[in-house]
C-alpha cells in the first residue's frame, strides 16, 4: 500500500517542479496571453483554431496546473489514510491544496483582466511555491528520510534555529523580487554582471533598480548562507542530515548564483532561466524540511 503512496508523492512532486518552471516559462517566452483574455477556455473555444506557439505555452501550462491539481487530490488523500499518524501530514495536505487552489485562481484573475500589475503578478510565483514545498516536505516524510537520518536524536539549538527560519523567510523576499524581475521585464535592464552596465554601478532607471534589487538581496542571502554553513560544519558537522542537507543547499544557491549570472550573459537563454528558477524552488523546498524538523525539535523539548 505505501508503495502506490510513493509512487504518486513522486509524480506528484514531479508535476507540482514542472507548475512552477511552466510559469517561468509562460512569463520568460511572454505567452501570458496565449489564449486572450479566456480562462477556462482557449480564445473562447475549447480548442483554438490557430496554435502559435505562445498559445500552445500557455495550453500547456493550464494542462500541467489542471493535473496538478488532480494528484494533489489523490496524493492528499491516499496520504490522509495511510499517514495520519504522522503529526505533519494534515497540515500539509491543507496547504498543499489550499494553495494550488489559490494559485489557479490568481492565475485565472490574471488572464480575465481582474489581477493587474506586475507587483501583484510576481506574487503568483510565490503562491505556488509554498504549494510545491508543502508537496515536497510530505513526500519526504513518506519515504520516511526523517527516520532513515535518525533526526529524533536531533538537537538543534537556538543559533541555527534563527538561521533557518530567517533564511526561510528571506528567500521568500528574494524569489518574489526574482518574480518581479520577470514580470516587470527587468530580465536585461541591466547587461553587465555584477554591476549594472559597463561603467555603471548605481542603477538610473526602475527596470535597473528592479535587477539590482534582486541581485543586492541574493547578495545578502550568499553571505547568510555562507555563514550558517560555517556554523553547521563547526557545530553539527556529526548529524548527516544537517551538514549534507546545508552543503546540498549551498550548491543550490551556487548554481541559482551562477545561472542567474548566465541569464545576463546569453541574453536570457531560456533554458539557463528555467534551471535559474528550478535550483530556488528547490532550494526553498529543502529549506522547508529543515523547518519541519525545527517543530518537531521544539514540540520534544515541550
Amino acid at each position: 500500500m505505501y508503495r502506490n503512496l510513493k509512487i504518486v508523492a513522486v509524480i506528484t512532486t514531479l508535476i507540482m517542479i514542472f507548475v512552477q518552471i511552466g510559469g517561468s516559462l509562460v512569463t520568460k517566452t511572454g505567452s501570458a496571453e496565449g489564449c486572450g483574455d479566456s480562462w477556462p477556455l482557449c480564445h473562447g473555444q475549447l480548442l483554438p483554431k490557430d496554435w502559435p506557439l505562445d498559445t500552445i505555452i500557455e495550453i500547456a501550462h493550464r494542462g500541467v496546473s489542471g493535473l496538478a491539481i488532480i494528484f494533489l487530490i489523490l496524493f492528499g488523500v491516499m496520504a490522509w489514510r495511510q499517514m495520519s499518524h504522522v503529526r505533519e501530514t494534515k497540515f500539509l495536505v491543507y496547504v498543499s491544496l489550499s494553495f494550488i487552489l489559490i494559485q489557479s485562481l490568481v492565475g485565472a484573475a490574471a488572464v480575465v483582466g481582474l489581477w493587474h500589475g506586475d507587483f501583484v503578478l510576481a506574487a503568483h510565483f510565490g503562491i505556488s511555491l509554498i504549494c510545491f514545498a508543502a508537496v515536497f516536505v510530505l513526500t519526504l516524510l513518506v519515504f520516511h528520510v526523517d527516520q532513515k537520518f535518525d533526526t529524533k536524536d536531533l538537537i538543534i539549538k537556538q543559533t541555527l534555529r534563527n538561521h533557518t527560519i530567517g533564511i526561510t523567510i528571506f528567500i521568500y523576499f528574494v524569489i518574489y523580487s526574482g518574480a518581479l524581475v520577470r514580470h516587470a521585464d527587468a530580465s536585461l535592464a541591466c547587461t553587465s554582471w555584477p554591476h549594472c552596465m559597463p561603467n555603471q554601478i548605481i542603477p538610473t532607471n526602475f527596470y535597473q533598480w528592479v535587477q539590482m534589487g534582486h541581485r543586492f538581496l541574493v547578495l545578502i542571502l550568499f553571505v547568510w548562507m555562507v555563514i550558517a554553513l560555517i556554523h553547521v560544519y563547526k557545530h553539527y558537522s556529526n548529524y548527516r542530515v544537517i551538514k549534507n542537507g546545508w552543503t546540498i543547499m549551498f550548491v543550490l544557491l551556487l548554481l541559482q548564483v551562477l545561472t542567474g549570472a548566465l541569464t545576463i550573459f546569453t541574453y536570457v537563454n531560456i533554458f539557463i532561466a528555467l534551471f535559474h528558477a528550478l535550483f530556488i524552488t528547490l532550494l526553498f523546498g529543502m529549506l522547508c524540511y529543515y523547518i519541519l524538523l525545527l517543530s518537531r525539535n521544539e514540540y520534544r523539548e515541550k
